[in-house]
Protein backbone atom coordinates (compact mmCIF):
# COMPACT_ATOMS: atom_id res chain seq x y z
CA UNK A 1 0.00 0.00 0.00
CA UNK A 2 2.60 2.42 0.96
CA UNK A 3 4.46 1.52 -2.01
CA UNK A 4 1.01 2.36 -4.18
CA UNK A 5 0.89 6.01 -2.26
CA UNK A 6 4.45 6.72 -3.73
CA UNK A 7 3.51 5.87 -7.12
CA UNK A 8 0.33 7.57 -6.91
CA UNK A 9 2.39 10.53 -5.49
CA UNK A 10 4.56 10.30 -8.11
CA UNK A 11 2.23 10.36 -10.95
CA UNK A 12 0.55 13.43 -9.46
CA UNK A 13 3.99 15.38 -9.09
CA UNK A 14 5.25 14.49 -12.44
CA UNK A 15 2.04 15.60 -13.97
CA UNK A 16 2.23 19.09 -12.88
CA UNK A 17 5.79 19.31 -13.63
CA UNK A 18 4.13 17.83 -17.19
CA UNK A 19 2.03 21.12 -17.66
CA UNK A 20 4.46 23.51 -16.53
CA UNK A 21 7.15 22.32 -18.78
CA UNK A 22 4.29 22.44 -21.94
CA UNK A 23 3.34 25.86 -20.44
CA UNK A 24 6.67 27.84 -20.24
CA UNK A 25 8.11 30.14 -22.71
CA UNK A 26 11.37 31.27 -23.35
CA UNK A 27 10.42 33.75 -26.02
CA UNK A 28 13.17 36.27 -25.79
CA UNK A 29 16.43 35.52 -27.65
CA UNK A 30 19.19 35.72 -24.99
CA UNK A 31 22.19 33.98 -24.72
CA UNK A 32 22.12 30.42 -23.90
CA UNK A 33 18.07 30.62 -25.00
CA UNK A 34 18.77 27.87 -27.87
CA UNK A 35 20.34 25.35 -25.42
CA UNK A 36 17.43 26.11 -23.05
CA UNK A 37 14.33 25.53 -25.26
CA UNK A 38 16.34 22.46 -26.50
CA UNK A 39 16.61 21.04 -23.08
CA UNK A 40 12.99 22.06 -22.45
CA UNK A 41 11.36 20.35 -25.56
CA UNK A 42 13.99 17.25 -24.30
CA UNK A 43 12.37 17.24 -20.60
CA UNK A 44 8.88 17.27 -22.49
CA UNK A 45 9.39 14.38 -24.52
CA UNK A 46 10.96 12.15 -21.83
CA UNK A 47 7.89 13.28 -19.53
CA UNK A 48 5.42 12.16 -22.29
CA UNK A 49 7.36 9.54 -24.00
CA UNK A 50 8.65 7.67 -20.65
CA UNK A 51 8.67 9.04 -17.21
CA UNK A 52 4.18 9.32 -17.50
CA UNK A 53 3.78 5.98 -18.91
CA UNK A 54 5.97 4.19 -17.17
CA UNK A 55 4.78 5.29 -13.60
CA UNK A 56 1.31 4.60 -14.95
CA UNK A 57 1.96 0.73 -16.15
CA UNK A 58 5.11 -0.20 -14.36
CA UNK A 59 4.34 -3.61 -14.94
CA UNK A 60 4.35 -2.95 -19.02
CA UNK A 61 7.25 -4.65 -21.47
CA UNK A 62 10.74 -3.70 -20.95
CA UNK A 63 11.62 -1.48 -23.35
CA UNK A 64 15.25 -1.66 -25.03
CA UNK A 65 15.90 0.97 -27.59
CA UNK A 66 18.87 -0.11 -29.22
CA UNK A 67 21.14 2.53 -30.84
CA UNK A 68 24.46 3.93 -32.04
CA UNK A 69 26.56 5.40 -34.45
CA UNK A 70 26.15 5.08 -38.14
CA UNK A 71 27.14 1.80 -39.78
CA UNK A 72 27.47 0.18 -36.25
CA UNK A 73 25.22 -2.55 -37.66
CA UNK A 74 22.18 -2.13 -35.56
CA UNK A 75 19.24 -3.15 -37.86
CA UNK A 76 21.55 -6.54 -38.67
CA UNK A 77 21.59 -7.27 -34.91
CA UNK A 78 17.84 -6.35 -34.60
CA UNK A 79 17.35 -8.69 -37.27
CA UNK A 80 19.77 -11.62 -36.27
CA UNK A 81 18.05 -11.74 -32.66
CA UNK A 82 14.44 -11.41 -34.07
CA UNK A 83 15.47 -13.89 -36.74
CA UNK A 84 13.56 -12.44 -39.78
CA UNK A 85 14.07 -9.42 -41.05
CA UNK A 86 12.27 -6.68 -39.31
CA UNK A 87 14.43 -3.67 -40.09
CA UNK A 88 15.91 -2.92 -43.08
CA UNK A 89 19.64 -2.73 -43.33
CA UNK A 90 21.89 -1.59 -46.15
CA UNK A 91 24.68 0.25 -47.01
CA UNK A 92 23.43 3.51 -47.85
CA UNK A 93 23.19 5.97 -44.71
CA UNK A 94 21.18 6.55 -43.26
CA UNK A 95 19.70 3.20 -43.58
CA UNK A 96 16.93 3.58 -40.50
CA UNK A 97 15.25 6.51 -40.76
CA UNK A 98 12.00 5.22 -39.07
CA UNK A 99 12.36 3.57 -35.72
CA UNK A 100 10.98 -0.36 -35.90
CA UNK A 101 9.97 -1.20 -32.76
CA UNK A 102 9.49 -5.60 -31.92
CA UNK A 103 7.74 -7.13 -29.87
CA UNK A 104 5.74 -10.08 -28.92
CA UNK A 105 2.33 -10.62 -30.12
CA UNK A 106 0.96 -10.52 -26.50
CA UNK A 107 1.79 -7.62 -26.01
CA UNK A 108 0.51 -5.54 -28.73
CA UNK A 109 -1.93 -3.51 -26.77
CA UNK A 110 1.02 -1.85 -24.98
CA UNK A 111 2.82 -0.83 -28.11
CA UNK A 112 -0.65 -0.24 -30.13
CA UNK A 113 -2.08 2.88 -28.47
CA UNK A 114 -0.35 5.69 -27.88
CA UNK A 115 0.75 5.16 -24.11
CA UNK A 116 4.45 5.30 -24.89
CA UNK A 117 5.79 7.88 -28.03
CA UNK A 118 2.49 9.77 -28.34
CA UNK A 119 4.14 11.93 -30.87
CA UNK A 120 4.52 8.74 -33.42
CA UNK A 121 1.87 7.66 -35.50
CA UNK A 122 1.40 3.56 -35.49
CA UNK A 123 2.46 1.83 -39.17
CA UNK A 124 2.44 -2.05 -39.78
CA UNK A 125 2.52 -4.18 -42.17
CA UNK A 126 5.46 -5.11 -44.54
CA UNK A 127 8.26 -2.20 -44.61
CA UNK A 128 7.89 -0.77 -48.36
CA UNK A 129 11.18 0.98 -47.86
CA UNK A 130 9.92 3.96 -48.49
CA UNK A 131 10.57 6.89 -45.64
CA UNK A 132 7.85 7.37 -42.90
CA UNK A 133 8.87 10.27 -40.84
CA UNK A 134 6.60 11.17 -37.83
CA UNK A 135 5.60 7.11 -37.28
CA UNK A 136 7.12 3.97 -35.44
CA UNK A 137 6.71 0.38 -37.15
CA UNK A 138 5.29 -2.30 -35.19
CA UNK A 139 6.43 -5.88 -35.94
CA UNK A 140 4.88 -8.60 -33.75
CA UNK A 141 7.08 -11.65 -33.48
CA UNK A 142 7.57 -14.52 -31.60
CA UNK A 143 10.58 -14.79 -31.97
CA UNK A 144 10.95 -12.20 -28.85
CA UNK A 145 9.64 -13.45 -25.49
CA UNK A 146 6.61 -11.45 -24.11
CA UNK A 147 7.96 -8.92 -21.53
CA UNK A 148 10.89 -7.51 -23.95
CA UNK A 149 10.59 -5.36 -26.54
CA UNK A 150 13.09 -3.79 -28.71
CA UNK A 151 13.24 -0.65 -30.77
CA UNK A 152 15.85 0.09 -33.41
CA UNK A 153 16.51 3.76 -33.95
CA UNK A 154 17.81 5.94 -36.37
CA UNK A 155 21.67 6.65 -35.79
CA UNK A 156 22.83 9.10 -33.32
CA UNK A 157 25.20 10.52 -35.63
CA UNK A 158 22.82 10.69 -38.42
CA UNK A 159 23.49 13.65 -41.13
CA UNK A 160 20.21 13.68 -41.03
CA UNK A 161 19.27 16.25 -38.17
CA UNK A 162 15.87 15.06 -37.49
CA UNK A 163 17.58 11.51 -37.52
CA UNK A 164 19.47 12.65 -34.97
CA UNK A 165 16.62 14.67 -32.97
CA UNK A 166 14.47 11.08 -33.01
CA UNK A 167 17.28 9.23 -32.03
CA UNK A 168 18.16 10.63 -28.62
CA UNK A 169 14.61 11.18 -28.23
CA UNK A 170 14.43 7.13 -28.64
CA UNK A 171 16.69 7.11 -26.12
CA UNK A 172 15.12 9.01 -23.47
CA UNK A 173 12.00 6.67 -23.64
CA UNK A 174 14.31 3.28 -23.11
CA UNK A 175 14.13 1.04 -20.14
CA UNK A 176 17.50 -0.07 -21.25
CA UNK A 177 19.78 0.82 -23.39
CA UNK A 178 21.15 -1.44 -26.00
CA UNK A 179 24.35 0.82 -27.51
CA UNK A 180 25.97 -0.78 -30.53
CA UNK A 181 29.39 0.54 -31.68
CA UNK A 182 32.29 -1.14 -33.32
CA UNK A 183 35.79 -1.71 -32.54
CA UNK A 184 36.67 1.26 -34.64
CA UNK A 185 34.52 3.85 -33.33
CA UNK A 186 34.03 3.18 -29.98
CA UNK A 187 35.89 5.46 -28.73
CA UNK A 188 33.82 8.39 -31.03
CA UNK A 189 32.89 11.75 -28.32
CA UNK A 190 29.22 11.59 -30.08
CA UNK A 191 28.66 8.04 -28.29
CA UNK A 192 30.05 9.10 -24.88
CA UNK A 193 27.81 12.17 -24.25
CA UNK A 194 24.79 10.13 -24.97
CA UNK A 195 26.31 7.79 -22.27
CA UNK A 196 27.10 10.13 -19.93
CA UNK A 197 23.60 11.46 -19.87
CA UNK A 198 22.63 7.55 -19.09
CA UNK A 199 25.08 7.95 -16.48
CA UNK A 200 23.76 10.96 -15.31
CA UNK A 201 20.41 9.65 -14.91
CA UNK A 202 20.84 6.13 -13.95
CA UNK A 203 19.58 5.02 -17.02
CA UNK A 204 20.46 0.86 -17.38
CA UNK A 205 23.21 0.22 -20.17
CA UNK A 206 24.41 -2.37 -21.91
CA UNK A 207 27.08 -2.13 -24.68
CA UNK A 208 27.34 -4.06 -27.54
CA UNK A 209 30.91 -3.77 -29.17
CA UNK A 210 30.70 -5.01 -32.63
CA UNK A 211 33.03 -6.23 -35.76
CA UNK A 212 35.83 -6.89 -33.16
CA UNK A 213 38.18 -8.89 -34.96
CA UNK A 214 39.54 -12.27 -32.55
CA UNK A 215 43.04 -10.89 -32.00
CA UNK A 216 41.70 -7.70 -31.20
CA UNK A 217 38.81 -8.45 -28.41
CA UNK A 218 41.57 -8.42 -25.36
CA UNK A 219 42.82 -5.21 -26.40
CA UNK A 220 39.55 -3.46 -26.68
CA UNK A 221 37.58 -5.13 -23.77
CA UNK A 222 39.51 -3.73 -21.06
CA UNK A 223 40.03 -0.29 -22.45
CA UNK A 224 35.98 0.07 -23.37
CA UNK A 225 36.03 -1.17 -19.54
CA UNK A 226 37.60 1.54 -18.16
CA UNK A 227 35.89 3.86 -20.20
CA UNK A 228 33.03 3.02 -18.38
CA UNK A 229 34.28 3.53 -15.23
CA UNK A 230 34.97 6.81 -15.79
CA UNK A 231 31.63 7.84 -17.24
CA UNK A 232 29.93 6.88 -13.95
CA UNK A 233 29.10 3.05 -15.75
CA UNK A 234 30.77 0.52 -14.08
CA UNK A 235 28.70 -2.29 -14.01
CA UNK A 236 27.42 -2.04 -18.12
CA UNK A 237 27.60 -5.37 -19.18
CA UNK A 238 29.75 -5.31 -22.47
CA UNK A 239 28.63 -7.99 -24.93
CA UNK A 240 31.46 -8.84 -28.02
CA UNK A 241 30.35 -9.79 -31.50
CA UNK A 242 33.19 -10.85 -33.78
CA UNK A 243 34.22 -9.61 -37.05
CA UNK A 244 32.11 -12.64 -38.93
CA UNK A 245 30.73 -13.11 -42.81
CA UNK A 246 26.78 -12.87 -42.87
CA UNK A 247 24.05 -15.58 -43.58
CA UNK A 248 22.77 -15.48 -46.71
CA UNK A 249 20.11 -13.90 -45.33
CA UNK A 250 21.95 -11.10 -44.17
CA UNK A 251 22.05 -11.75 -40.66
CA UNK A 252 24.49 -12.57 -38.48
CA UNK A 253 25.72 -16.44 -37.63
CA UNK A 254 23.96 -17.64 -34.36
CA UNK A 255 27.14 -18.02 -32.42
CA UNK A 256 28.16 -14.83 -33.04
CA UNK A 257 25.03 -13.26 -31.03
CA UNK A 258 24.63 -16.30 -28.55
CA UNK A 259 26.04 -14.32 -25.32
CA UNK A 260 23.04 -11.17 -25.98
CA UNK A 261 20.60 -13.15 -26.77
CA UNK A 262 20.78 -15.64 -24.49
CA UNK A 263 20.88 -12.50 -21.80
CA UNK A 264 17.80 -11.07 -23.10
CA UNK A 265 15.99 -13.93 -23.03
CA UNK A 266 16.59 -14.19 -19.20
CA UNK A 267 15.74 -10.42 -18.33
CA UNK A 268 12.79 -11.21 -20.39
CA UNK A 269 11.68 -14.16 -17.97
CA UNK A 270 12.54 -13.19 -15.36
CA UNK A 271 10.02 -10.80 -13.71
CA UNK A 272 12.37 -9.53 -10.82
CA UNK A 273 14.94 -8.89 -12.95
CA UNK A 274 12.91 -7.03 -15.48
CA UNK A 275 11.83 -5.10 -12.44
CA UNK A 276 15.42 -4.23 -11.33
CA UNK A 277 16.46 -2.19 -14.61
CA UNK A 278 12.85 -0.93 -15.09
CA UNK A 279 13.33 0.29 -11.80
CA UNK A 280 16.84 1.90 -12.07
CA UNK A 281 15.95 3.67 -15.07
CA UNK A 282 12.84 5.14 -13.52
CA UNK A 283 14.42 5.74 -10.21
CA UNK A 284 17.27 7.56 -12.23
CA UNK A 285 14.43 9.73 -14.51
CA UNK A 286 12.41 10.72 -11.73
CA UNK A 287 15.64 12.51 -9.51
CA UNK A 288 16.76 14.08 -12.89
CA UNK A 289 13.42 15.51 -13.25
CA UNK A 290 14.52 18.32 -10.22
CA UNK A 291 17.59 19.21 -11.69
CA UNK A 292 16.28 19.56 -14.84
CA UNK A 293 13.26 21.45 -13.94
CA UNK A 294 15.91 23.92 -12.03
CA UNK A 295 18.16 24.50 -15.50
CA UNK A 296 14.69 25.75 -16.64
CA UNK A 297 14.28 27.87 -13.53
CA UNK A 298 17.46 29.66 -14.11
CA UNK A 299 16.34 30.26 -18.00
CA UNK A 300 12.76 31.36 -16.98
CA UNK A 301 14.59 34.08 -14.26
CA UNK A 302 17.31 34.90 -17.33
CA UNK A 303 14.32 35.55 -19.25
CA UNK A 304 12.34 37.93 -16.55
CA UNK A 305 15.71 39.82 -15.96
CA UNK A 306 16.26 40.55 -19.48
CA UNK A 307 12.58 41.19 -19.71
CA UNK A 308 12.45 43.70 -16.94
CA UNK A 309 15.69 45.47 -18.14
CA UNK A 310 13.87 46.17 -21.52
CA UNK A 311 11.24 47.49 -19.71
CA UNK A 312 12.96 49.91 -17.43
CA UNK A 313 15.15 51.27 -20.87
CA UNK A 314 11.96 51.82 -22.44
CA UNK A 315 10.30 53.59 -19.33
CA UNK A 316 13.76 55.53 -18.04
CA UNK A 317 14.15 56.76 -21.85
CA UNK A 318 10.55 58.26 -21.74
CA UNK A 319 10.35 59.00 -18.28
CA UNK A 320 13.47 60.99 -19.04
CA UNK A 321 12.49 62.61 -21.72
CA UNK A 322 9.47 63.58 -19.65
CA UNK A 323 11.42 65.18 -17.58
CA UNK A 324 12.95 67.27 -19.74
CA UNK A 325 9.91 68.56 -21.19
CA UNK A 326 9.08 69.64 -17.51
CA UNK A 327 12.12 71.34 -17.36
CA UNK A 328 12.26 73.17 -20.69
CA UNK A 329 8.90 74.62 -19.69
CA UNK A 330 9.88 76.52 -16.34
CA UNK A 331 14.16 77.05 -17.55
CA UNK A 332 13.04 79.94 -20.00
CA UNK A 333 13.88 77.31 -22.49
CA UNK A 334 10.75 78.42 -24.44
CA UNK A 335 11.43 82.13 -24.34
CA UNK A 336 14.04 82.12 -26.88
CA UNK A 337 14.19 83.15 -30.41
CA UNK A 338 11.07 83.64 -32.11
CA UNK A 339 9.11 84.09 -28.94
CA UNK A 340 10.81 87.09 -27.73
CA UNK A 341 10.84 88.50 -30.95
CA UNK A 342 7.04 87.72 -31.30
CA UNK A 343 7.09 89.77 -27.62
CA UNK A 344 8.56 92.68 -29.12
CA UNK A 345 6.25 92.89 -31.68
CA UNK A 346 3.62 92.90 -29.26
CA UNK A 347 4.27 95.16 -26.38
CA UNK A 348 6.17 97.69 -28.18
CA UNK A 349 10.35 98.26 -28.69
CA UNK A 350 13.13 97.18 -26.74
CA UNK A 351 12.96 100.43 -24.62
CA UNK A 352 9.93 98.78 -22.58
CA UNK A 353 11.93 96.33 -20.71
CA UNK A 354 14.25 99.48 -19.45
CA UNK A 355 11.36 100.99 -18.03
CA UNK A 356 8.88 98.32 -16.91
CA UNK A 357 9.91 98.71 -13.21
CA UNK A 358 8.68 102.14 -12.98
CA UNK A 359 5.79 102.29 -15.74
CA UNK A 360 4.33 99.05 -15.36
CA UNK A 361 0.57 100.74 -15.69
CA UNK A 362 1.20 102.84 -18.78
CA UNK A 363 2.75 99.79 -20.41
CA UNK A 364 -0.37 97.94 -19.42
CA UNK A 365 -2.38 100.53 -21.43
CA UNK A 366 0.00 99.90 -24.37
CA UNK A 367 -0.39 96.28 -23.98
CA UNK A 368 -4.82 96.83 -24.04
CA UNK A 369 -4.26 99.57 -26.82
CA UNK A 370 -1.81 96.63 -29.06
CA UNK A 371 -4.19 94.02 -29.12
CA UNK A 372 -7.18 95.90 -29.77
CA UNK A 373 -5.49 98.19 -32.51
CA UNK A 374 -3.22 95.20 -34.38
CA UNK A 375 -3.91 91.76 -33.27
CA UNK A 376 -1.68 90.32 -36.18
CA UNK A 377 1.26 90.69 -33.49
CA UNK A 378 -0.45 88.43 -30.92
CA UNK A 379 -1.66 85.95 -33.27
CA UNK A 380 2.18 85.69 -34.25
CA UNK A 381 3.46 85.44 -30.48
CA UNK A 382 0.54 82.69 -29.98
CA UNK A 383 1.92 80.97 -33.25
CA UNK A 384 5.63 81.11 -31.94
CA UNK A 385 4.84 79.74 -28.22
CA UNK A 386 2.52 76.90 -30.53
CA UNK A 387 6.02 76.21 -32.11
CA UNK A 388 8.28 76.23 -29.59
CA UNK A 389 5.99 74.15 -27.42
CA UNK A 390 5.50 71.84 -30.17
CA UNK A 391 9.39 71.62 -31.18
CA UNK A 392 9.98 70.72 -27.23
CA UNK A 393 7.59 67.51 -27.35
CA UNK A 394 8.82 66.62 -30.50
CA UNK A 395 12.87 67.01 -29.96
CA UNK A 396 12.79 65.00 -26.29
CA UNK A 397 10.30 62.21 -28.24
CA UNK A 398 12.32 61.88 -30.65
CA UNK A 399 15.20 61.74 -28.36
CA UNK A 400 13.15 58.98 -26.11
CA UNK A 401 12.67 57.14 -28.90
CA UNK A 402 16.42 57.16 -29.95
CA UNK A 403 17.83 56.10 -26.35
CA UNK A 404 15.15 53.49 -26.29
CA UNK A 405 16.33 51.74 -29.53
CA UNK A 406 19.92 52.22 -28.27
CA UNK A 407 19.52 50.80 -25.43
CA UNK A 408 17.13 47.96 -26.73
CA UNK A 409 20.41 47.25 -29.48
CA UNK A 410 22.83 46.40 -26.77
CA UNK A 411 20.62 44.89 -23.92
CA UNK A 412 19.77 40.97 -24.13
CA UNK A 413 17.17 39.88 -26.24
CA UNK A 414 16.77 43.22 -27.45
CA UNK A 415 17.29 43.56 -30.81
CA UNK A 416 14.99 40.59 -31.87
CA UNK A 417 11.85 42.50 -30.07
CA UNK A 418 13.15 46.06 -31.19
CA UNK A 419 12.34 44.44 -35.23
CA UNK A 420 8.65 43.87 -33.93
CA UNK A 421 7.91 47.38 -32.76
CA UNK A 422 5.94 49.38 -34.90
CA UNK A 423 7.40 51.34 -37.37
CA UNK A 424 5.19 54.92 -36.17
CA UNK A 425 8.59 57.21 -35.76
CA UNK A 426 7.85 60.47 -34.40
CA UNK A 427 8.23 62.29 -37.64
CA UNK A 428 5.56 60.11 -39.41
CA UNK A 429 2.40 62.85 -40.37
CA UNK A 430 0.23 60.90 -37.44
CA UNK A 431 3.02 62.03 -34.41
CA UNK A 432 3.08 65.18 -36.14
CA UNK A 433 -0.45 65.43 -36.40
CA UNK A 434 -0.92 64.35 -32.84
CA UNK A 435 1.47 67.05 -31.42
CA UNK A 436 -0.20 69.86 -33.17
CA UNK A 437 -3.31 68.76 -31.79
CA UNK A 438 -2.18 68.78 -28.26
CA UNK A 439 -0.62 71.90 -28.33
CA UNK A 440 -3.84 73.35 -29.77
CA UNK A 441 -6.10 71.70 -27.09
CA UNK A 442 -3.89 72.91 -24.61
CA UNK A 443 -3.58 76.55 -25.99
CA UNK A 444 -7.73 75.95 -25.45
CA UNK A 445 -7.62 74.98 -22.13
CA UNK A 446 -5.04 78.08 -20.80
CA UNK A 447 -8.23 80.11 -22.38
CA UNK A 448 -10.68 78.28 -20.94
CA UNK A 449 -8.57 78.60 -17.19
CA UNK A 450 -8.60 82.24 -18.36
CA UNK A 451 -12.16 82.47 -18.66
CA UNK A 452 -13.07 80.80 -15.57
CA UNK A 453 -10.71 82.71 -13.07
CA UNK A 454 -12.52 85.97 -14.94
CA UNK A 455 -16.23 85.12 -13.74
CA UNK A 456 -16.73 87.67 -11.32
CA UNK A 457 -18.27 90.94 -12.85
CA UNK A 458 -14.75 92.91 -11.83
CA UNK A 459 -12.75 90.70 -13.39
CA UNK A 460 -14.72 89.95 -16.25
CA UNK A 461 -14.34 93.30 -17.55
CA UNK A 462 -10.76 93.56 -17.16
CA UNK A 463 -9.81 90.63 -18.75
CA UNK A 464 -12.78 91.79 -21.43
CA UNK A 465 -10.54 95.08 -21.57
CA UNK A 466 -7.31 93.31 -22.86
CA UNK A 467 -8.99 90.71 -24.60
CA UNK A 468 -9.25 86.52 -23.86
CA UNK A 469 -6.55 85.60 -26.05
CA UNK A 470 -4.23 88.31 -24.94
CA UNK A 471 -4.58 87.69 -21.56
CA UNK A 472 -4.14 83.87 -22.02
CA UNK A 473 -0.58 84.49 -24.10
CA UNK A 474 0.65 86.66 -21.24
CA UNK A 475 -0.62 83.53 -18.63
CA UNK A 476 1.56 81.53 -21.36
CA UNK A 477 4.21 83.27 -21.02
CA UNK A 478 4.12 83.72 -17.60
CA UNK A 479 3.75 79.98 -17.19
CA UNK A 480 7.19 79.69 -18.66
CA UNK A 481 9.43 82.71 -17.46
CA UNK A 482 11.74 81.16 -15.59
CA UNK A 483 15.61 82.10 -16.64
CA UNK A 484 17.44 79.07 -15.12
CA UNK A 485 18.31 78.23 -18.64
CA UNK A 486 19.11 81.76 -20.06
CA UNK A 487 22.17 83.43 -20.76
CA UNK A 488 23.55 87.24 -21.14
CA UNK A 489 21.48 89.64 -22.82
CA UNK A 490 18.16 86.83 -22.70
CA UNK A 491 18.14 87.13 -18.99
CA UNK A 492 17.04 90.49 -18.88
CA UNK A 493 14.96 90.27 -22.04
CA UNK A 494 13.13 87.32 -20.27
CA UNK A 495 13.14 88.44 -17.04
CA UNK A 496 11.04 91.54 -18.66
CA UNK A 497 8.84 90.04 -20.02
CA UNK A 498 7.87 87.89 -16.86
CA UNK A 499 7.88 90.92 -14.87
CA UNK A 500 5.39 93.06 -17.29
CA UNK A 501 3.12 90.15 -18.14
CA UNK A 502 3.02 88.88 -14.57
CA UNK A 503 2.38 92.68 -13.14
CA UNK A 504 -0.56 92.59 -16.11
CA UNK A 505 -1.90 89.48 -14.70
CA UNK A 506 -1.48 90.73 -11.18
CA UNK A 507 -3.62 93.67 -11.61
CA UNK A 508 -6.46 91.21 -13.30
CA UNK A 509 -6.58 88.20 -10.80
CA UNK A 510 -4.78 88.94 -7.85
CA UNK A 511 -0.52 87.54 -6.93
CA UNK A 512 -2.02 84.04 -5.82
CA UNK A 513 -4.64 83.47 -8.72
CA UNK A 514 -1.71 84.12 -11.31
CA UNK A 515 0.47 81.60 -9.76
CA UNK A 516 -2.10 78.92 -9.40
CA UNK A 517 -3.08 79.81 -12.61
CA UNK A 518 0.22 79.23 -14.41
CA UNK A 519 1.06 76.05 -12.23
CA UNK A 520 -2.18 74.87 -13.56
CA UNK A 521 -1.39 75.53 -16.97
CA UNK A 522 2.20 73.70 -16.74
CA UNK A 523 0.54 71.42 -15.04
CA UNK A 524 -1.92 70.89 -18.35
CA UNK A 525 0.77 70.96 -20.41
CA UNK A 526 2.59 68.45 -18.84
CA UNK A 527 -0.10 65.84 -18.32
CA UNK A 528 -0.37 66.13 -22.29
CA UNK A 529 2.36 65.35 -22.84
CA UNK A 530 2.95 62.08 -20.51
CA UNK A 531 -0.05 60.81 -22.52
CA UNK A 532 1.36 62.06 -25.87
CA UNK A 533 4.64 59.55 -24.48
CA UNK A 534 2.90 57.03 -22.94
CA UNK A 535 0.90 56.06 -26.23
CA UNK A 536 4.97 55.88 -28.06
CA UNK A 537 5.96 54.36 -25.07
CA UNK A 538 3.31 51.69 -25.39
CA UNK A 539 4.88 50.95 -29.01
CA UNK A 540 7.78 49.33 -27.60
CA UNK A 541 6.19 47.78 -24.46
CA UNK A 542 3.52 46.29 -26.06
CA UNK A 543 6.72 45.02 -28.86
CA UNK A 544 7.58 43.21 -25.52
CA UNK A 545 5.17 41.80 -23.72
CA UNK A 546 4.40 39.43 -26.92
CA UNK A 547 7.82 38.39 -26.05
CA UNK A 548 7.22 38.14 -22.13
CA UNK A 549 7.16 34.77 -20.76
CA UNK A 550 3.91 34.73 -17.53
CA UNK A 551 5.43 36.79 -14.51
CA UNK A 552 4.86 33.78 -12.47
CA UNK A 553 6.41 31.25 -14.59
CA UNK A 554 9.84 30.79 -12.94
CA UNK A 555 8.19 30.79 -9.22
CA UNK A 556 5.83 27.74 -9.88
CA UNK A 557 8.68 25.96 -11.65
CA UNK A 558 10.65 26.21 -8.31
CA UNK A 559 7.63 25.19 -6.37
CA UNK A 560 7.22 22.16 -9.14
CA UNK A 561 10.87 21.02 -8.49
CA UNK A 562 10.74 21.33 -4.52
CA UNK A 563 7.92 19.19 -4.58
CA UNK A 564 9.75 16.85 -6.60
CA UNK A 565 12.48 16.30 -4.36
CA UNK A 566 9.88 14.15 -2.04
CA UNK A 567 8.63 11.99 -4.52
CA UNK A 568 10.18 8.35 -4.35
CA UNK A 569 9.71 5.43 -6.72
Amino acid sequence: MGADRDVEAAVSAVEVLREEVEHTSLPLEVPGRAAAEAARRGLLAQLDDYVLPRLRSLDAPLLGVVGGSTGAGKSTLVNSVVGEQVSRPGVLRPTTTSPVLVHHPQDRHWFEGERILPGLARVTGVDTGEEAPGTVRLVASTALPAGLALLDAPDIDSVVSANRELATQLLAAADLWLFVTTAARYADAVPWGLLRTAAERGTAVAIVLDRVAPDAVEEIRPHLAAMLRDQGLPTAPVFTVPETPLEEDGRLPAPAFARLRAWLEALAGDARARDIVVSQTLRGAVASLTGRTEELVAASREQEESRQALEDAVTDAFGSALRRVGDGMTDGTLLRGEVLARWQEFVGTGEFFRQVESTIGRWRDRIAAAVRGTPPPADSLGEALHTGVAALLVANLESADADATRTWRRLPGGAAVLAEVPARGVRAPETGAAVERLVRDWQGEVLELVRSEGQSRRTNARVAAYGVNAIGLLLMLVAFAQTGGLVGAEIGIAGGTSLLAQRVLEAIFGDQAVRDMAAKARTLLLAHAEELYAAERARFLEALAAHAAPADQAERLAATATTLRTVSV
